[in-house]
């Protein structure tokens, strides 16, 4: 059987990371989830290098991203995933508590699957985070070509 893809959560607030664990642990979520609390640790995540939490071996699932982020904001994460052809077709959910049309707007323009305002509360954020979830992780079907990556990291 092969081996589950992480679901990569990025997110600052100690708050938010607390209720995202929870909701995706309580939704019998399978698919281990990595914590990148900052753009930079997502991108050392997702390009594997050294200091990066949890070296992944594969992919992500999904990319639940936050837009307000220290060091490395997730537009421009969301910009350098886009960018390189080994990460282009991982899954982004934009989970993020800005209204800002501009936003939305650049979200879009980078190539962002979706765009979800935080709900403010706990049990809409706990249902939005579940149904994202298990949508991202279980049902969604990726690209063929997803599943060939080995563990090098070099494309089929």
């Amino acid at each position: 059987m092969a081996e589950l893809r992480p679901v990569l959560l990025v997110e600052d607030s100690p708050n938010d990371i607390e209720l995202t664990l929870e909701a995706l642990e309580k939704s019998r979520l399978a698919n281990p989830v990595v914590v990148a609390r900052d753009g930079v640790e997502a991108l050392d995540f997702l390009f594997r290098r050294d200091n990066a939490p949890g070296k992944p071996s594969q992919l992500p699932a999904v990319v639940l991203l936050d837009i307000k982020l220290p060091r490395v904001d997730g537009l421009e994460v969301l910009e350098r995933i886009r960018r390189e052809a080994r990460t282009r077709n991982v899954p982004v959910v934009m989970l993020t508590s800005s209204r800002e049309e501009q936003d939305l707007i650049r979200s879009y323009g980078l190539g962002v699957n979706a765009f979800v305002v935080k709900p403010v509360g706990h049990r809409e954020f706990f249902d939005a985070i579940r149904d994202i979830g298990a949508f991202w992780a279980v049902l969604n079907e990726p690209p063929p070509d997803y599943h060939k990556e080995d563990a090098s990291g070099e494309e089929p």
